[in-house]
């Protein structure tokens, strides 16, 4: 009898033992866990609410922010990068004397900031009181409520930026005019044939950037009908392209594709499907970077941050240079000069060619994460498999950023020079904005 009782009681210490170190994994867990968390929730509320590029940037750009800035207190080391940027109040720091958890102060930050930014408010905040009940499980309610207060000061002073970024005037400005009369110029395009999309996005108060204008593109090849031109030499390669694209070429192109809305028309029948943005893509690769490097939730959150910032200052930065040169796009060229009937392999977005987006983000972003993590980090982006695409590796950020780019090209959208000008200037804004942050 004393055998088993002895037996039973190893067999109960063991258990409690396992029960113990397991409750304190899930815990270290779960903290480095938090931004990635925190981020994939933003971007599937970004997907189903349907915002355009641009301003998913400004979204991920201020939810990042206000996470970093109240977890950063968990690494005595970290400073504010909101000090650094353009129109951010000082952030509050940690009262002597009070205890807090920084995680939950940081859910707080994010969430409330993004039920300023986002249509899904009920959502979120169902989202953020099931993560505090869990992040605060078995913590004295004291503590709690002095991580939500503090964690509510930091998404405040996000909030006072938001009101004064220029979002909501650009809401209520003149309608792009369309010059139809000018062969040079963009016009919208079929399927939707869609008004220029963000035409004021320009004077969006910039974060690490002085102004909008402040990384100029190079010179593009001037708009022309001789066979012998530049130009007409640029269009007639997105047009052979079109006529001969291998597997791995439609591959590229659907794979960086992240149109957040495409339409899809059958006879009178138009529905839409719903993907990441850009920025969004660039985001799950940014996750993709810390879980290689095993970074803690206070790097996590900071890789976020200068990601995002890259993003929505790089945004600013191209849709100047799109809606001063108002470029006229390849499918609406082709179909006057070459083929009436040509349509683009995958949708033309509705705004002017010059220069490309993708390219201008992609190379900002990948900036930033080199920066982070280094060069040549090698790595496998299955971000799109949930959208039904297979997964792509690349040796480096810069080689997946230089990929995004031509992947414009041969989704046939755009020209190649609208593409390399555009990568050069999207690591002109991440070289600037660092000089900022560093």
């Amino acid at each position: 009898m004393k055998i088993q009782k002895i037996r039973l009681s190893l067999l109960l210490l063991c258990l409690l033992m396992i029960s113990c170190n397991s409750n304190n994994s899930t815990s270290t867990l779960s903290n480095q866990e938090l931004p990635h968390q925190l981020v994939k929730k933003l971007t599937d509320i970004i997907v189903v609410d349907i915002f355009t590029p641009p301003v998913a940037s400004r979204i991920y750009a201020n939810c990042s922010l206000a996470m970093y800035e109240a977890l950063r207190f968990e690494d005595k080391n970290s400073t504010s990068i909101t000090s650094k940027l353009k129109g951010f109040d000082p952030m509050p720091v940690p009262l002597e004397k009070v205890t807090y958890n920084y995680s939950i102060a940081a859910i707080q930050a994010f969430c409330e900031t993004a039920k300023k930014v986002t249509f899904s408010a009920p959502e979120i905040s169902a989202y953020q009181d099931s993560l505090i009940k869990i992040y605060g499980a078995d913590m004295k309610q004291d503590v709690i409520d002095s991580s939500i207060a503090f964690g509510q000061r930091v998404a405040d002073v996000v909030a006072k930026r938001l009101g004064k970024d220029n979002y909501k005037e650009t809401r209520g400005m003149e309608r792009f005019e369309v010059k139809t009369t000018d062969q040079t110029r963009w016009v919208p395009t079929a399927p939707d044939y869609a008004d220029g999309l963000e035409p004021y996005w320009s004077k969006m108060l910039t974060m690490g950037l002085d102004s909008s204008n402040q990384i100029e593109a190079d010179p593009f090849p001037a708009y022309s009908a001789d066979k012998n031109s530049p130009f007409y030499k640029e269009m007639k390669e997105v047009y052979d392209i079109s006529k001969n694209m291998t597997d791995e070429q439609v591959d590229i192109a659907l794979f960086w594709d992240d149109n957040p809305f495409v339409s899809k028309h059958k006879g009178h029948v138009m529905f839409q499907d719903k993907k990441m943005t850009p920025g969004g893509h660039w985001m799950a690769i940014t996750a993709k970077a810390c879980k290689m490097s095993n970074a803690n939730a206070v790097k996590s959150s900071k890789a976020y941050a200068y990601t995002s910032v890259g993003l929505y200052d790089a945004f600013i930065s191209c849709w100047y240079v799109k809606y001063k040169t108002v470029r006229i796009r390849p499918q609406s060229a082709i179909q006057r000069l070459i083929d009436e009937q040509w349509i683009s392999y995958i949708q033309t977005p509705p705004f002017p060619e010059y220069t490309s987006g993708h390219s201008t983000i992609s190379a900002s972003a990948a900036e930033m994460l080199t920066h982070l993590f280094g060069d040549n980090i090698a790595f496998t982006d299955s971000s799109e498999h949930e959208y039904n695409l297979p997964v792509r590796s690349f040796k480096s950020f810069r080689q997946a950023a230089e990929e995004a780019s031509i992947s414009r090209v041969y989704g046939t959208i755009h020209y190649r020079s609208g593409c390399e000008n555009g990568n050069k200037q999207g690591k002109k804004v991440a070289e600037a904005i660092l000089t900022k942050l560093n």
